[in-house]
């Protein structure tokens, strides 16, 4: 389940029309009553529905919204998701924020449930990545979760993530590492380490860390890291996943297998809000 800020529905309504919507203000009479649905143009996995009633009551505090579906279920074209009942003005007003909402959730649930079915088979988990517009991404890592993924990290302040920058920064892995258990005082914080190449995984094992991210590594040479580590540390690899090559980098059994395309590289599902 997802619930937005009443703030963060205000300001969506206050960008679209921050002065009125002429063509729905001037013609139409703010009691006029109306029905509608919303319809697939497509195939894939339906996410953002229950957020529907907090859209429409926005405007129309006795809208009433009728699902069809549950967000995670498969859907068809031309299956009718929903039926509305609100303010003919509300409708118009809502239609293009609700639609944008549902159509790109859903897109990115369809995408990772696609490549949850690849990695799914040999024990990997499935992560997503903090490529993620700003304010978006309790939206972004929900239908993640929806389509079957799961969650990388919420925050920065999740896990102790070094990266190539922080890593260069730092003065190498070890240096960077040292300081690290030199300075962590909390336990329940995790420790992951991107490495570019095996000598780095090698010398970033020997600080025990939780997780060894290997970083745009190619098949052969995430196959190679991966017999030296397996048993040893938790393993991600990431960098250079496509929805082509992800099953095959599966086939090597790693742990986890990050990839921003679950977020960013995204066709929106198709779907549309029809006047009944």
């Amino acid at each position: 389940m997802i619930q937005l800020s009443r703030s963060w529905i205000e300001q969506a309504f206050e960008e679209d029309a921050p002065y009125g919507d002429p063509a729905s203000d001037l013609f139409f009479s703010n009691n006029l009553i109306v029905k509608g649905h919303i319809l697939a143009k497509a195939q894939g996995i339906i996410c953002g529905l229950p957020l529907l009633s907090q859209f429409f009551t926005y405007l129309d505090p006795e809208a009433i919204i009728q699902q069809m579906f549950h967000d995670g279920e498969e859907i068809h074209s031309e299956q009718i998701l929903c039926n509305i009942q609100c303010k003919l003005t509300a409708m118009l007003r809502t239609e293009r924020l609700v639609l944008n909402v549902l159509s790109y959730l859903s897109g990115i649930a369809t995408q990772t449930h696609h490549l949850v079915k690849l990695t799914e088979p040999y024990g990997v988990k499935l992560l997503d990545t903090r490529k993620v517009l700003p304010h978006y991404r309790c939206l972004v890592k929900y239908a993640v979760r929806t389509g079957g993924g799961n969650n990388h990290r919420n925050s920065l302040s999740d896990l102790m993530m070094l990266k190539d920058n922080h890593i260069k920064a730092g003065g190498g892995i070890t240096t960077s590492l040292r300081k690290w258990q030199a300075l962590n005082h909390n336990p329940m914080i995790k420790t992951e380490i991107e490495v570019k190449n095996l000598e780095e995984a090698l010398e970033a094992l020997s600080f025990s860390p939780d997780i060894i991210m290997l970083d745009n590594f190619s098949l052969e040479n995430a196959k190679e890291a991966i017999h030296h580590l397996k048993g040893k540390v938790r393993i991600e690899i990431s960098g250079g996943i496509t929805i082509e090559n992800i099953e095959e980098y599966a086939k090597l059994k790693p742990d986890f297998i990050s990839t921003g395309i679950i977020t960013h590289h995204v066709q929106s599902l198709d779907l549309s809000l029809n006047l009944d």
